[in-house]
């Protein structure tokens, strides 16, 4: 196995839960990627909705606009540009919950909440962050003081390994399901990939450089539902969950990738150094 990890490919995700992007390069900022999750889907009551409750969720897509603004696209349907709402157009922001978090979001616009509800085939409204630096903190019990995140599902970014996915799918080979795998990446939705490092390195990670910028890794992820989700079909199987139940617990939850927070801004570059520092 290579000594020498590398950043091999970036991803975010304009719209949680929609289908992402990739790029060769992304700014960090403290709250996560630019353009990472500054958007979200809710019910009417002002609760997040994602690929748990609704996986067709995946067969949309939300690509960024200049600006900030998104491009919705989905089979079957007309694409929709949404700009980044005003609060003044929108009168003022509404209180949207992500888990156990009160957030104050701005409203898109009737417009976009018909195209998602079509979508769906039930009500929803999609809202913007405008305020990344005051309107979500991080869990205190894993942050510093004045540390924040987008509408993520709780840290500003999330970094997983080839040599932990290539291990996983050689566990579900051998298990009671092979057919499910081998399982893409993207079914773990990460922000930054990793090659060149051993299985489950990541595990013990405390403190990570990833080229110009250092990172503390602060939570191994405990995976959902979603990662059961095939995001080109939205068909839902038992893999990885069942496989990672039985082989990688780690405090009672399965895991895969570690969670992030910036220790300072800068770019990331497909192809920079992973170093190590703890």
């Amino acid at each position: 196995m290579s000594t020498s990890p590398t950043l091999t490919a970036l991803h975010f995700y304009p719209v949680k839960s929609l289908a992402g992007c990739s790029a060769p390069e992304a700014a960090v900022e403290p709250w996560g990627l630019a353009g990472d999750r500054r958007w979200m889907v809710a019910d009417a009551d002002g609760m997040m909705i994602t690929q748990r409750q609704r996986p067709r969720l995946a067969l949309a897509s939300a690509r960024p606009l200049p600006g900030g603004g998104v491009r919705l696209t989905a089979p079957g349907a007309e694409a929709l540009d949404v700009a980044v709402p005003s609060l003044a157009e929108a009168e003022g922001t509404v209180t949207v919950q992500v888990f156990r978090d009160k957030i104050e979001a701005v409203p898109a616009g009737d417009a976009a909440d018909a195209w998602l509800a079509a979508h769906l085939g039930t009500t929803a409204r999609l809202f913007h962050m405008d305020e990344p630096a005051s309107r979500r903190p991080v869990d205190p019990d894993f942050s510093l003081p004045g540390e924040t995140v987008s509408f993520a599902d709780g840290f500003p970014l999330l970094v997983t390994t080839l040599a932990s996915l290539d291990a996983l799918n050689a566990l579900i080979a051998r298990g009671d399901l092979p057919g499910e795998g081998p399982l893409p990446m993207n079914r773990f939705r990460p922000n930054a990939v990793v090659g060149g490092t051993e299985p489950w390195a990541e595990d013990g990670w405390r403190r990570v450089r990833i080229g110009e910028v250092t990172f503390r890794a602060v939570k191994d992820c405990g995976r959902c539902v979603v990662t059961t989700t095939d995001q080109t079909t939205a068909e839902r199987g038992k893999e990885p969950l069942r496989t990672l139940a039985r082989h990688h617990r780690i405090g009672g939850k399965a895991v895969f990738g570690k969670n992030l927070i910036p220790e300072h801004p800068g770019t990331l570059r497909v192809g920079d150094a992973v170093e190590i520092l703890d």
